[in-house]
């Protein structure tokens, strides 16, 4: 299939461009193709989770491996079972607690649903997404869509639809503008298809949250730090993933000499060097830019994406990130930053 040479980018910023961007939206999708739709975490590139042909495309747009599944998106009661072969009693009680909204589980899947979108395994990655514009879609379609963040692979997730074009427009035929995502960072993956539910990988719906109401959920295991071959029960194992171009650092420092004797240690000057940083301030001065995030995990998170493609697009020779705190509710926050390092 042909993609056009420019992206359409629809606005929703009243009832009837909402509405038009819907229509659009459901057009494009009935025949076969995916288009860039806003949700509460990141953009998701979307196409019908059960047309194989698109599916196809979604893996092409983004230069995706086959290894790593999609997640498919929900948003009906009906939708789950025309997904998921069996649907634990966890899997009801996490749902009934945290969705609509940034949480993902891995089920048992039926054969119906494609091997490509599950990377062949028998499991499927599901999640209600809480934004309205992409519940709208779902609906109006009548299907669930697969949808990864609209972005290519292993580069930095979008937030904004601005974002999206910069790396896939004029690769496919349209992006809808719904604003900035209010949640920034992708959705926690919990897998239930064994005896003990864990978290495959952290987002701000923290352990903490996920045991006041699951309390035999535990955290990842080595598979988090997967290599590009295998495949992956999730998205969001690889070792190196959500990275931007320009070379990425995370480390703490207790004064601003300190930081830049650090780098000057290592052939740099403060000048050629973006900081994003929430509690040690350097001088905005001495630095190519100084990104001040709010030293909360919500807050920051919502922050990061917009904070990391801004920097990145003064092309420095590094990003040097503050060390977040080490604490559940910053693991989401921590697994990015670590993975966009390559040393996760």
């Amino acid at each position: 299939m042909e993609s056009p040479l420019r992206s359409e980018i629809a606005s929703t910023a009243d009832a009837v461009a909402f509405e038009q961007a819907v229509i659009r939206a459901v057009h494009w999708l009935s025949r076969g193709d995916v288009v860039a739709l806003p949700t509460e975490t990141v953009y998701g590139l979307a196409a019908c989770a059960f047309d194989g042909k698109a599916i196809e495309r979604v893996f092409q747009v983004k230069g995706r491996p086959s290894t790593n599944p999609l997640i498919v998106h929900v948003a009906e009661e009906g939708m789950i079972g025309d997904c998921a072969a069996q649907w634990p009693a966890s899997a009801a009680t996490l749902a009934r607690y945290f969705w609509p909204g940034p949480l993902t589980m891995v089920v048992p899947k039926r054969p119906e649903v494609p091997d490509a979108v599950t990377a062949g395994l028998d499991s499927v990655a599901l999640r209600w997404p809480g934004h309205p514009f992409m519940q709208a879609v779902i609906r109006r379609l009548g299907r669930p869509l697969a949808a990864p963040s609209a972005n290519l692979s292993n580069r930095l997730s979008p937030t904004t639809a601005q974002q999206v074009d910069s790396q896939l427009g004029g690769k496919i035929p349209l992006i809808v503008d719904g604003g900035a995502c209010s949640v920034g960072i992708e959705s926690t993956v919990v897998d239930l298809t064994g005896v003990t539910p864990r978290i495959l990988r952290p987002g701000v719906i923290h352990l903490g949250a996920l045991a006041a109401v699951l309390p035999t959920i535990q955290t990842r295991s080595t598979e988090s730090a997967m290599g590009p071959d295998q495949a992956q029960r999730s998205p969001g194992q690889l070792a190196r993933h959500y990275c931007p171009r320009s070379p990425l650092r995370v480390m703490g420092w207790t004064s601003e000499d300190a930081l830049t004797q650090e780098i000057q240690r290592q052939g740099l000057e403060p000048k050629d060097v973006c900081v994003l940083c929430h509690e040690v301030l350097p001088a905005q001065s001495s630095w190519m830019r100084v990104s001040i995030i709010p030293n909360d995990p919500e807050a920051y998170a919502r922050a990061l994406y917009a904070e990391l493609h801004q920097s990145d697009q003064l092309a420095p020779k590094m990003i040097l990130v503050e060390a977040p705190p080490d604490s559940a509710p910053w693991d989401g926050v921590r697994d990015r930053l670590q993975r966009a390092s390559g040393v996760a």
